[in-house]
């Protein structure tokens, strides 16, 4: 997560953007139920969604921090879904960027909180208490754990019991050394990991088979039912060194051997950052992958058979986001909605929003809006029309009369099987770079809730110096459950089911 000369480029230029094609939705009915707002920190987290303090409403999980290299005194915060207040926060000896995994270690009922970041970062938490179960690398800085091989943590997932205490345990990928200049091809390898989620303990480790670096969530998952193994699709490379994306299996990361693993997709100058997503794209009953690399592409392939289904290939574009899946424009076929960022890295300007039928790779929708932001599109059913719609997270950029810039921000919806746009929320001073939001039903009403957050400085768009959180919730109840609600999907394993 190396996006910090992205953002300078923005400062330097202040790309102006209008929406001027996107108006206020005056059906939508959306009420404000709370917000929170925080000094001295920032959020490039995504939240999470469970029930820790027993009240029946799910509350909200996630990760923050200041700058690189930065102790906090707020790393991890949980707060309550019914009104916002603090439950628990934590503190941390770097950024929390990553977004948690969820489980029940304890067993007192209540899921707990394993969570990931920067300078080796990954943590359990007990759910209803924050109190610590266990740190990987506690007495961990940078320099600390550069010197003993580890990076950053990217998103965990769970995988069956590895150590015979009854409790599943952990695949995670870790790497990326940010303090390597841009264009230096030296730089540590990436490895995936097998974690024991009860302790933290090291079960296996294998180092990518390309000897590059990592900075991507891994996704695990039997493709077929019929599968003997778990398939795990990863990635290497990243804004300026090549990388891959291969598929191997959770047999070899036990054995700790990679050199068997399956290139799936490949960039010379580039690699793959965001996360893939796995859905039967094909209609065969075998898991197919999507994924964004970062030069441009958006690429399916064939969970059969690891061949390429289709490549959509926009020139002078990048991706630094993941994808949201759903059933935008035919019920019968998961189609794909993401965002580009027009022009090459370090010189990015304005996103470009794409929705590509899933099975034949047609673009049906192009759009650009917005300046450079690198959180997911969510998917749901905003109007009950029986057709997902798409959410998004939308920076803007107004030129002040001294030179300087103001940034703003809003929520879209996407309408794609009636052609409509709109925002469900006033434009608001400040911006948000990486945080998706999360959209679902926190307290079981059958109406959707929506949570973002909102970086406070409006003249500084990589400021982590405040933030404010928010829920919104519609008026409409929910008649179609909510697939792909939140970074990673609804259920935060990059599945779509």
């Amino acid at each position: 997560m190396k996006y910090f000369v992205i953002f300078l480029f923005l400062l330097l230029t202040g790309i102006m953007c209008s929406r001027d094609n996107t108006e206020f939705s005056p059906d939508l009915h959306i009420e404000h139920v709370w917000s929170r707002s925080f000094n001295g920190i920032g959020v490039y987290s995504s939240p999470r969604a469970v029930d820790l303090n027993g009240d029946g409403v799910k509350d909200l999980i996630f990760g923050s921090g200041k700058l690189e290299m930065m102790e906090t005194d707020v790393g991890v915060l949980a707060l309550s879904g019914s009104n916002g207040s603090t439950l628990w926060e934590l503190p941390a000896h770097d950024q929390v960027f990553g977004s948690a995994t969820l489980l029940d270690i304890t067993g007192d009922g209540t899921r707990d909180v394993i969570i990931n970041g920067r300078a080796a970062m990954l943590k359990a938490i007990e759910g209803r208490t924050g109190n610590i179960i266990w740190e990987f690398m506690p007495d961990a800085s940078h320099s600390i754990a550069k010197e003993r091989g580890y990076f950053n943590f990217y998103n965990a997932q769970l995988i069956p019991d590895q150590n015979g205490d009854g409790l599943p345990d952990l695949l995670v990928a870790n790497g990326g050394d940010f303090t390597v200049p841009p264009y230096d091809p030296n730089r540590p390898a990436g490895k995936l990991m097998v974690i024991a989620s009860a302790t933290g303990e090291i079960i296996a480790e294998a180092t990518v088979p390309d000897g590059k670096e990592t900075y991507m969530s891994a996704v695990v998952a039997k493709l077929h039912p019929d599968d003997e193994d778990y398939t795990i699709i990863y990635g290497t490379g990243g804004e300026t060194i090549g990388g891959s994306l291969f598929r191997t299996t959770l047999s070899d990361v036990l054995n700790e051997d990679l050199s068997g693993s399956i290139m799936l997709a490949t960039g010379i100058n580039k690699g793959f950052i965001a996360p893939p997503v796995l859905a039967d794209l094909t209609r065969d009953g075998t898991l197919d992958i999507a994924v964004n690399s970062v030069d441009g592409r958006i690429i399916a392939i064939r969970g059969s058979d690891n061949s390429v289904l289709w490549t959509v290939q926009s020139d002078n574009r990048e991706t630094y986001g993941s994808i949201a899946l759903g059933n935008f424009v035919d019920k019968n076929r998961i189609d794909l909605f993401t965002t580009l960022s027009v022009g090459v890295w370090p010189n990015l300007r304005d996103n470009e929003h794409l929705l590509i039928n899933g099975e034949t790779g047609d673009v049906l929708f192009r759009e650009t809006l917005g300046i450079f932001q690198t959180g997911t599109p969510v998917a749901a059913d905003f109007n009950n029309d029986g057709f997902d719609d798409a959410l998004l997270s939308v920076n803007i950029g107004y030129e002040q009369f001294d030179g300087s810039f103001i940034y703003e921000h809003f929520l879209v919806v996407f309408d794609f099987h009636n052609d409509q746009q709109y925002s469900i929320n006033s434009l608001e001073s400040g911006a948000n770079l990486a945080s998706t939001p999360w959209i679902g039903d926190l307290d079981n009403n059958g109406k959707i809730d929506i949570v973002f957050v909102l970086l406070g400085d409006s003249r500084d768009i990589f400021a982590m110096n405040g933030f404010k959180m928010t829920r919104l919730r519609s008026t409409y109840h929910l008649d179609r459950p909510v697939k792909w609600g939140s970074y990673m999907g609804s259920n935060y394993n990059g599945i779509y089911r």
